[in-house]
């Protein structure tokens, strides 16, 4: 047993070096997670141009992630890691969503697909708030259309049907979705309908 030192210091020191890269990637991952919540709160608050800043940010720090990681594909797609990416996309979708252009792609914010199809049922879950906004602000038609994005993606979600193993839980991801629309429907249905009976109340309507 000559080698038992030897063999023992050369597992510490590949040991470490997984360990140094593993808590970089997990301060870049917080780090992403904290940007990624400040850019939904800037959505929230109507203030796009931080919120585009923010988003910005979390793709660079995501970047940073898989830098650290280069090395460590095992840990790149470790819990924590996939977490923090489906924050990146529940927030990049969400601005695309508000501003209504098209999705960024899941090549394009640098993750794979289960973390980005989780973040997009929860940015689709996020827009409820955003349609809220639009009825308090007798904003009817932009509600119905961030309605009507919901339910777009909460349709092409239902689609990808694999075990939970692969898509990291999506299913119960768009259960909650699912729920989340049909509150959204109900409340966007109903403002519509008072403020048509309003209207109908009119003293123009009434002659």
């Amino acid at each position: 047993m000559q080698n038992l030192n030897t063999i023992v210091s050369s597992a510490r020191g590949e040991l470490e070096a997984t360990y140094q890269s593993r808590e970089k990637a997990l301060a870049h991952g917080r780090a992403l997670t904290r940007t990624c919540a400040n850019a939904i709160r800037a959505m929230h608050r109507g203030e796009l141009g931080d919120a585009r800043a923010a988003v910005t940010g979390a793709q660079a720090e995501a970047a940073q992630v898989a830098v650290a990681l280069t090395d460590y594909p095992e840990l790149l797609y470790a819990g924590y890691v996939q977490d923090a990416h489906k924050e990146l996309a529940e927030a990049a979708c969400l601005l695309a969503l508000i501003e209504g252009t098209d999705l960024p792609t899941p090549e394009s914010l640098g993750i794979e697909s289960a973390a980005y199809l989780n973040g997009l049922a929860e940015a689709a879950s996020e827009g409820r708030r955003h349609a809220l906004d639009a009825l308090r602000k007798g904003e009817h038609a932009r509600a119905e259309s961030t309605l009507t994005t919901m339910d777009e993606i909460l349709s092409a979600l239902a689609t990808v049907d694999f075990p939970d193993a692969v898509t990291s839980g999506l299913r119960r991801t768009c259960d909650a979705l699912r729920a989340v629309v049909e509150r959204t429907r109900g409340d966007v249905t109903m403002a519509v309908v008072q403020d048509r009976l309003m209207r109908s109340l009119t003293p123009e309507s009434t002659g």
